[in-house]
């Protein structure tokens, strides 16, 4: 009771900077995120920073920027003091990375800091430092090229509490490496260097911007690379779309490159590194269909907008962002995103062009008709024309062998009879005499069929080497490409539910059910809304006849009222085609002949998100021969 009898008094300074500090400075890496947007927003091209001991010791930061001018520097480490924002007009616009003024007053009250800076090129700069316990600035005079360096020593020092909290040297610096990535990711128009304990770690040259478009495209995917790993170049996706005002561009990781984690997620907003839900959604939906269970994608993206319609001041490390229309910003994220992978067919390139063209193959004449999966019968695929003149008898056999190649070997018995080794003569002459091999240019991605292994797997020939393909994974992702396109062209068929089900709901989630009843009908779900918390479901979609009608109705209830998109049905209905698709599709150990084979793969490379299967596994791999020389070593 004692402390409730104390009179209110005024903070000091310091102490008002300390608990302030709690929110901005977590661990020497937030520390080095405020100072390179400090940088970043005085307008340097160049950004060195040096390291000790994890950033503990020592954490160096110095820029070619404007700099600050002396009459400035005795506010430069006042609390709530700040050049980039005068009015509410201007925070509802920021295009600034920093603009509360709090950073380097926490800093300075937790470490030993110092800032050197100067406006010009005379060499000439200031000092200035706050000491004391209310933190009055010190300037004094000091040499410095143009630009300004922040030198933060022994952080924490007299917060010993949280200096306990630290972790080991090579944990800090992990998180400092990960700060310095997403910076260095945001601007590729800034060099950036990084030493720890005088060992250079990353030096990184800037895009200039007198680079021609390709010549910068090729600088942002080197210092990618760098700072990613080849690989992650090798398997991504140029992304870059446009409308009504707003920009999505970067790189997407094809699905067979998902991580176990998602810590290859990296997406800007006006150069901002955000972690925000929205977007989460929809980059999750639009790689939902070709990700394997438990693995996330990894991308570099950056979202540019009016800064009009984003507000990045909900939070006080500024890690996420409102958007004025979310749904809209939802929706061309996804829709750029799921385009992209939609198009990126076998065969295509990386850049976002138009797809190839090769022709579509026939349709089996043994489809598929939900609800009910057809019996597997006869494979009808039909032959390409360049293969239809040179290709052996499609007749059936044990070996799944055929025509001349079948006859070489006598009754099966492996070893090749003296007529049969005439008659493959005869029939490899007749085929080099009636077909001249086709150019590289002429080969189709997945090349022709070779045969077939243990009744799995494809093998065939293209330009680059061998490549083997799970056939039935592949026959999948065909017949559920196709289930979906002719879901999409006919309304959604709704039954009504025996007995009624009532749902309780809160009352923004009953408005929404009223609000969106129409949509809700296309769906092939139709409620009542009997109550400002209740309402009743009258129909289920009938390909999820049997589903828990009220956990299904309760899930797309919060999305249409969080995200304003009803996704969880059409997941559940692709979930149902999907398992449609697997049942109708060719089994493992079923004998292809050479033009079914070959009209499979046409297929695989016509067809959409046709690398992996519905379950997000592989459906092809190329060895390449230099991958084949190495195996057998050749040329050692």
């Amino acid at each position: 009771m004692e402390n409730a009898r104390r009179p209110i008094q005024v903070l000091s300074p310091r102490l008002a900077n300390q608990i302030a500090a709690g929110e901005v400075v977590e661990r020497p890496a937030s520390v080095l995120k405020e100072l390179v947007e400090n940088c970043l927003d005085a307008g340097a091209d160049q950004i060195d920073i040096e390291l000790e001991a994890g950033g503990v010791k020592l954490l160096r930061v110095r820029d070619n920027g404007c700099g600050i001018d002396p009459e400035d520097l005795p506010l430069a480490l006042a609390r709530h003091a700040t050049s980039k924002i005068l009015t509410l007009d201007d925070l509802e616009g920021v295009a600034s990375l920093g603009f509360r003024g709090e950073a380097l007053a926490s800093i300075s009250s937790v470490s030993r800091l110092e800032l050197i800076t100067s406006t010009d090129d005379s060499g000439k700069g200031w000092r200035v430092v706050a000491e004391g316990r209310d933190m009055q600035p010190q300037v004094t005079p000091a040499p410095h090229p143009q630009g300004t360096s922040l030198i933060v020593r022994d952080l924490f020092f007299n917060t010993p509490a949280r200096r306990k909290f630290l972790r080991t040297e090579r944990t800090e610096f992990s998180h400092l490496e990960e700060v310095f990535r997403r910076l260095a990711l945001s601007r590729p128009d800034v060099g950036f260097s990084l030493k720890h304990q005088g060992k250079l770690v990353h030096q990184l040259p800037a895009v200039t911007a007198d680079q021609d478009a390709a010549a910068a495209q090729d600088a942002s995917m080197q210092r990618i690379a760098r700072l990613l790993g080849r690989e992650f170049m090798d398997q991504s996706l140029v992304v870059d779309s446009e409308a009504s005002g707003i920009r999505l561009h970067g790189w997407v990781g094809l699905p067979v490159y998902a991580r176990a984690q998602a810590d290859r997620q990296y997406f800007f907003v006006n150069g901002r590194v955000v972690r925000d839900k929205l977007v989460a959604h929809a980059i999750r939906q639009a790689y939902q269909d070709v990700l394997f269970g438990g693995r996330h994608p990894v991308f570099v993206l950056h979202l540019e907008v009016d800064p009009q319609v984003v507000d990045v001041n909900v939070h006080p490390t500024k890690h996420e962002v409102r958007f004025r229309d979310g749904r809209w910003v939802h929706d061309f994220i996804f829709s750029a995103l799921h385009k992209r992978l939609s198009g990126a067919l076998i065969g295509s390139e990386k850049q976002p062009v138009t797809p190839a063209t090769y022709p579509q193959a026939s349709q089996p004449s043994a489809g598929v008709a939900p609800p009910q999966v057809q019996e597997q019968g006869a494979l009808s695929w039909s032959m390409p024309s360049s293969l239809s003149s040179t290709s052996p008898s499609a007749s059936d056999n044990a070996g799944g062998f055929s025509g001349a190649a079948a006859t070489a070997f006598g009754a099966g018995n492996g070893r090749p009879s003296a007529q049969g080794n005439g008659e493959t003569l005869a029939f490899y002459q007749r085929l080099a005499a009636d077909s001249a091999p086709p150019s590289a240019s002429e080969v189709p991605p997945l090349g022709y069929a070779l045969g077939q292994l243990q009744g799995i797997y494809i093998l065939a020939q293209n330009s680059h080497g061998l490549v083997v393909v799970d056939m039935h994974a592949a026959h999948e992702r065909i017949t559920y490409e196709r289930l979906k396109k002719d879901w999409l062209q006919r309304p959604l068929v709704a039954q009504p539910l025996l007995v009624p089900e009532p749902l309780s709901v809160d009352e923004s989630m009953a408005e929404v059910a009223a609000e969106q009843a129409e949509l809700l009908a296309d769906l092939g779900v139709q409620l009542d809304v009997i109550g400002p918390q209740e309402v009743v479901i009258r129909s289920m979609p009938v390909l999820l006849q049997g589903a828990n009608a009220n956990a299904m109705v309760f899930s797309l209830l919060q999305e249409l009222k969080r995200f304003g998109t009803a996704s969880s049905i059409e997941n559940s209905i692709h979930e149902v085609l999907a398992t449609i698709a697997c049942h109708g599709s060719v089994r493992a150990g079923r004998q292809l002949t050479l033009p079914e084979m070959n009209a499979l793969l046409r297929d695989m490379e016509v067809t959409e998100r046709s690398d992996q299967c519905n379950h997000g596994r592989p459906t092809w791999f190329q060895l390449s021969m230099q991958d084949l020389d190495k195996l057998f070593l050749r040329g050692r």
